[in-house]
């Protein structure tokens, strides 16, 4: 059965920790769990739209929950029509600003709110948005870390073979030059010169180590340097993108289009990569997305690959998508792997179903 309009009834939000298989060992810090959000956006006619946030610190959880409970109740009785909504959401906010948390729980609601309208219109959301169902090329996420060299050659192997990827992260910034060398040495062994490999400081460096560590990196045949400094360090990016061979990316930290625009234009980078709960969910993404293909600077995502497929086969400068299965135990069916691409399937709105057991054993 399908609906010309949907209303929204109630939303609810439940956190969940999952253990994480490999824990992230980074610049920022080390983490043995991942904390997510998840959404269910309840309509009067019956559909319910699903999404979820990954908000990094399980602290967060508490503070981001009740903004998205807020924003719903101010929306409770109205179409479900998420531009509407965004615009709703951040003019709401202008008075405590239109970043960090607020714009995130925007963006959880935005996803929640394609999934439930491209499940009424029996469609998978890429379809929904105008395009078609395919694959997505993909790199793996799910390792790499400022681990002991000797043992990245075997986990770049496994990574590999997680899905048949031609493409790996490593994270960068050991104490030494050195040692990145030698970590990027010992991964090349191990899969071949082939191999794109996207590498991330995770903003561990200040701009004059960035300079210094960036320049010696120049000529490793890295695919691109990944926000070596503070993200918001725009002057630094600036002098960085200029100066060095290797392509600049950033965009993970990008709080709506207008920040994406702003480093576009500022020529702050040669790649960006937006992050769903960031740059605004679904809409952020689509507007942003344009700004991009009009300037034709290649875009990947960060994190959210269920979501995050669908919008890439709608995006006109579409790069990578960066994939990790950290909520796929969540799922009751994760997206497929094929030939180093991410599938989207044929499922009607985002493809995201809750796995019930799992959610009450890891619930917080």
């Amino acid at each position: 059965m399908k609906h010309e309009k949907l209303t929204l009834r109630k939303v609810e939000v439940r956190p969940v920790s999952l253990p994480l298989t490999r824990p992230i060992v980074s610049k920022v810090g080390e983490f043995v769990e991942w904390p997510l959000i998840l959404i269910d956006l309840y309509t009067e006619e019956g559909i319910v739209g699903h999404s979820y946030l990954e908000p990094y610190i399980r602290k967060s959880v508490r503070y981001l929950m009740p903004a998205i409970l807020d924003l719903a109740e101010m929306l409770k009785g109205q179409p479900v029509a998420p531009f509407d909504i965004y615009q709703k959401g951040t003019n709401s906010l202008h008075l405590v600003g239109r970043e960090g948390m607020s714009m995130i729980a925007v963006a959880g609601l935005d996803m929640a709110a394609w999934d439930a309208l491209a499940k009424a219109a029996g469609m998978p959301l890429a379809v929904f948005l105008g395009g078609t169902l395919g694959p997505v090329p993909a790199y793996n996420s799910n390792g790499l870390w400022l681990t002991p060299v000797e043992t990245l050659a075997e986990e770049a192997r496994e990574l590999v073979d997680e899905g048949g990827f031609r493409g790996l992260k490593l994270r960068l910034g050991r104490d030494r030059v050195d040692d990145d060398i030698a970590a990027i040495a010992a991964i090349r062994e191990a899969v071949g010169s082939d191999m794109k490999l996207m590498c991330d400081f995770n903003q561990g460096l200040t701009l004059g180590e960035a300079l210094h560590r960036c320049h010696a990196l120049d000529d490793q045949g890295l695919y691109w340097l990944e926000e070596p400094i503070v993200y918001n360090n725009r002057s630094g990016y600036v002098q960085l993108t200029r100066e060095l061979k290797t392509p600049v990316q950033i965009g993970e930290n990008f709080y709506g289009p207008r920040a994406l625009y702003e480093a576009v234009v500022g020529g702050a980078c040669d790649y960006v990569m937006p992050d769903m709960m960031r740059i605004g969910g679904v809409t952020g993404w689509l507007r942003s997305a344009a700004i991009a293909g009009a300037a034709g600077i290649p875009v990947s995502t960060h994190l959210y690959p269920e979501v995050s497929a669908h919008v890439m086969r709608v995006t006109e400068t579409a790069h990578w998508l960066e994939w990790q299965n950290w909520a796929d135990p969540l799922l009751t069916e994760p997206f497929r792997l094929e030939n180093g691409s991410l599938v989207v399937p044929d499922r009607p709105g985002n493809g995201i179903e809750w796995n019930e057991d799992v959610i009450k054993h890891h619930s917080l």
